[in-house]
C-alpha cells in the first residue's frame, strides 16, 4: 500500500499536470472500523481511487458520492458514515447534512462510525486571450496573479514582446487548452476580429466576451451568421466585455473584464 509521503507526492504530481481529483482523510473513527483516523485516499473524476485506503464498502459508497459532488461545485464535504440506531438518536436520516456534515448509514456489520473530509484539488481556471491588443496584454498581466491558467492566442508578428503568460500561441488556432473552468476574451480590437471570433466560438466556455462596440459586434454577428455559425452560439458572447465601471484606460478595462469573470466564476460559492 502507498505510503503517507508517496500519497502526497502522487497528488502533487496531479496537481501540477492540472488533473482534477479529491483527497479524501478519515478524520475520525469509532469502534471497529477498516480504516483509522489519518488514512488518505486520492479519488479521480471519473470515481476510480488511484491511491490510498478509506475503509471497504462501508463507506466507499458514500465517500465516492461525495467525491463526484465536490469536484462539480468545488466544495470540501464532511461525510459522516455511522450506524442506523446511532443516526436515529441524533435524529439524522441518511443523506441529510446538519451543520456541514453529511450523515451516511453504515449497514456493514462492524457498525463502526467513520468521519471523512473530502476535499477537492481542481486545475487551476483558464483564461484564454485572443489577441495581442493592450487590453490583451494588461488582461493576461492581471489575471497571472489571480491564479489563473492564461493562454495568448495571437500572430506572432502582433506582439512587440514576449508576454507573461502559461501558454503563447502563434495565431489562433488552438490544439490543447488546459481543463477546468474556461473563460474566453477576444481582444483583437481590430486585428483579425472575426477569424479569432470563430476560433472562440469553437472552444468550450463558462465566459465569452468580445472587447469592442456592441455596434461592432452586432455587424460581426450577422456576417457570421450568413457564414453559418448558429445564432444561438453567437448570442452567448458578452459585448462589450466587462462590467460597466466607466473604464477608459486599457488596464481598467482588464480590470473591469476579470471583476465580471470573478463575479461569473464565484457566482452562489459564497452562500
Amino acid at each position: 500500500m502507498m505510503g503517507a509521503t508517496e500519497l502526497l507526492d502522487l497528488a502533487a504530481q496531479l496537481k501540477a499536470r492540472e488533473e482534477s481529483f479529491v483527497l479524501a482523510t478519515v478524520v475520525r473513527t469509532v469502534s471497529v472500523t477498516a480504516a483509522k483516523a489519518g488514512a488518505k485516499a486520492i479519488i479521480r473524476s471519473d470515481g476510480t481511487i488511484v491511491a490510498g485506503w478509506i475503509g471497504g464498502g462501508c463507506a466507499r459508497g458514500a465517500v465516492l458520492k461525495a467525491a463526484r459532488e465536490a469536484l462539480a461545485d468545488g466544495i470540501p464535504r464532511m461525510i459522516s458514515v455511522q450506524p442506523d440506531n446511532l443516526l436515529a438518536e441524533l435524529g439524522v436520516r441518511p443523506g441529510e447534512t446538519r451543520e456541514g456534515v453529511r450523515f451516511a448509514a453504515n449497514m456493514c456489520p462492524s457498525q463502526g462510525t467513520m468521519d471523512v473530509f473530502v476535499e477537492p484539488v481542481l486545475p487551476h481556471p483558464s483564461l484564454v486571450i485572443f489577441g495581442a491588443s493592450p487590453v490583451a496584454l494588461s488582461l493576461a498581466a492581471q489575471a497571472r496573479p489571480l491564479g489563473y491558467h492564461v493562454t495568448l492566442a495571437a500572430p506572432a508578428a502582433d506582439l512587440v514582446a514576449t508576454p507573461e503568460v502559461d501558454v503563447c500561441v502563434d495565431g489562433f488556432a488552438l490544439e490543447q487548452l488546459a481543463g477546468g473552468a474556461r473563460f474566453i476574451v477576444v481582444s483583437t480590437q481590430g486585428k483579425g476580429d472575426e477569424v479569432a471570433l470563430r476560433a472562440a466560438l469553437s472552444c468550450d466556455a463558462t465566459y465569452l466576451a468580445f472587447v469592442g462596440s456592441r455596434r461592432k459586434m452586432d455587424s460581426l454577428r450577422d456576417k457570421l451568421i450568413k457564414d453559418g455559425i448558429d445564432a444561438a452560439l453567437l448570442d452567448r458572447v458578452k459585448a462589450p466585455a466587462g462590467l460597466d465601471l466607466g473604464a477608459i484606460t486599457p488596464e481598467e478595462i482588464a480590470m473591469s473584464i476579470l471583476a465580471e469573470i470573478t463575479l461569473t466564476r464565484r457566482r452562489g460559492q459564497r452562500g
